[in-house]
């Protein structure tokens, strides 16, 4: 193993903080990247990773050499990419994670597409539902909804996507259809959703004249997925709030109703996020494209946000299985 490829081993191990996820993301056998590692050290001369039963961490040295390799990898990768103009150059694995409903009703059907456009393309489609590293899971690239909290990734926004209140017929019949807030104090209950960074049930939205407010909403039911909230209310268990392209082949099958038009949940961010800007490369740009272009038809037109800003992690977690 040359040089060069010892310090793309020694950067997974680093960023990742494990020999076998560096192995696997790398698609290696743990004992050459442990090789990798010890011809590196005796190189270099000096010890650049604490190893211990449970973690890997940087020695100062580790720590220094990191910083100036990020650099020198990142323009290898474009010097190795300059003449490959052609997108049928574009290969490798990339490995992107987005919202479970995301991957089933949008990216997924469009995947083929894709893979025609770049046929030595293979793409590692994640769907967990839960907040995630994405250095230390190897991640190159994911897809958030809502307002971010501060961190080292790169932060692509890419629009916003109308949220809707919905109810089932069946629940619409028998508590009545509201076209107001104030008369869901009335004998109405929502489908309650527990906050993923919290675990508390979130409050009903609605934005008035420009202004986000929130009220109570009693619910007999709790969930912390997408598929459980729209699930329950099909099955008449209360109102929910929504992304509208969540839910629009059940609006346009009558499955579900929209009510209160005119008092609906602000719009929802949507970003791309990745690691190092400098590290960007030619399959994960094609993929940003390939996305950007999947998701503007979903998009609304941009609009002022409401009056107040939303506190870090609240919106993400708001009844959309995001991060």
């Amino acid at each position: 193993m040359d040089k060069l490829d010892q310090y793309r081993v020694f950067a997974q191990v680093a960023e990742m903080g494990s020999f076998i996820k560096a192995a696997h993301a790398m698609e290696m056998p743990r004992a050459s990247v442990s090789a990798a590692i010890q011809q590196l050290e005796t190189t270099m001369g000096t010890r650049l990773l604490h190893r211990t039963t449970r973690q890997v961490r940087l020695t100062s040295d580790g720590a220094q050499l990191l910083d100036r390799i990020r650099l020198f990898l990142a323009d290898a990768e474009e010097i190795d990419q300059l003449f490959h103009a052609d997108q049928r150059k574009i290969s490798g694995r990339l490995n992107v994670d987005v919202p479970s409903r995301i991957a089933r009703r949008l990216v997924a059907p469009a995947v083929p597409g894709l893979l025609r456009r770049y046929p030595r393309l293979q793409l590692a489609l994640g769907s967990t539902d839960r907040a995630i590293d994405l250095v230390q899971e190897g991640v190159d690239c994911a897809v958030r909804f809502g307002h971010l909290q501060e961190s080292s990734l790169v932060v692509r926004p890419l629009g916003a996507i109308a949220l809707i209140n919905c109810a089932s017929p069946g629940y619409l019949q028998e508590h009545g259809t509201p076209t107001k807030p104030d008369e869901l104090a009335e004998g109405h209950w929502s489908v309650g959703y527990a906050s993923a960074s919290t675990g508390r049930e979130l409050p009903w939205e609605y934005v008035v004249s420009g202004e986000l407010r929130e009220r109570s909403l009693p619910s007999r039911v709790i969930v912390n997925n997408a598929e459980s909230y729209i699930a329950c209310c099909r099955s008449g268990m209360g109102l929910i709030q929504i992304p509208r392209f969540d839910v629009q082949h059940l609006l346009d099958k009558g499955n579900l109703r929209e009510v209160m038009p005119a008092f609906r949940p602000p719009p929802m961010q949507v970003s791309l996020v990745y690691p190092h800007r400098r590290q960007r490369s030619r399959r994960l740009s094609a993929f940003i494209e390939w996305f950007e272009t999947l998701m503007r038809p979903h998009l609304e037109p941009e609009i002022e946000p409401p009056g107040r800003q939303f506190p870090p992690a609240a919106r993400p977690a708001s009844k959309t299985d995001t991060r």
